[in-house]
Formats: C-alpha cells, structure tokens, sequence
C-alpha cells in the first residue's frame, strides 16, 4: 500500500510517496497554493491516481513541545482535507525535518537554487519516512 507524505507550508506543499509495499518515501514534488481546495483537489486526485492508503502530514511543533501559528494551520488543514478525501490522515512530528532535508540537499552537492525548489518534497519524505518507520515497528497506530 502507497502513502502520501505532506509537508504545509504557508504557500508551497511538498509531496512524497511511498513505494507500493510502504517502505520507502520519495520525494514527489512541491506545489504552489492559494486555497485549501485546490490543494484538496490535488491530493484527492493523487489518492485515486496511486490507489494511496493513508497520509502522513507534518505537525511542526517548537523544540520545547508546544504548539504555535504552523501547528494550528497543520491541524486546521488536516481538518479540511478529512472532509474531501476518504483515507486515514495522520499528524507527525516534524521538528527539524527541513533542517534534515536541507542537509540531505547539501550533501548531494545541489546548488541554492535547486535546494529551493525540492526542499519541501524532501521534507515531505522525511515525514513519511517518519510515519513509515514508526508504522513497521508497530509504535504507531496504523
């Protein structure tokens, strides 16, 4: 079964997938928004396109566990989109998800401007990769 890993930002959303056994996360690639339903839209015809089984959306939590404005925006939009599609959606933990994803970017000796373009879907994978691994060690509900 594929999943679909969801990096929000204010204006971009980074996407991923999964590999069809739900082991490995890819990055997919990253969209400019406006609204919640163009995005919806998207997503929704992802999920038919890739037969995907659940979502695992970033929940950017501060480093002292707290929750502020990306947080709630998260939440909000998880919220939305469990109205407009019909697959399990699960909030992850992504503190420094970015900060890692950047450091993947560096270390495959991509310059500034390609980094601007894929960090978000690499960030997205790295919380399906998240999701996926706390999945297979059953320390997640699935």
């Amino acid at each position: 079964m594929r999943y679909l890993g969801l990096d929000l930002g204010t204006k971009t959303l980074g996407i991923a997938i999964s590999d069809a056994l739900g082991l490995i996360a890819n990055p997919m690639k990253t969209i400019r928004y406006t609204t919640y339903e163009e995005l919806s839209l998207e997503i929704a015809s992802l999920i038919k396109e890739y037969e995907i089984g659940g979502i695992a959306l970033g929940l950017p939590k501060n480093m002292d566990n707290s929750m502020g404005f990306a947080s709630q925006r998260s939440i909000e939009f998880k919220e939305f989109l469990s109205k407009h599609v019909d697959v399990p959606i699960k909030l992850i933990d992504e503190r420094l998800s970015s900060v890692e994803a950047e450091k993947y970017l560096l270390e495959a000796d991509m310059s500034r401007k390609k980094r601007k373009d894929h960090i978000d879907a690499v960030a997205a994978s790295v919380i399906l990769n998240t999701y996926l691994r706390m999945k297979g060690n059953d320390k997640y509900e699935k």
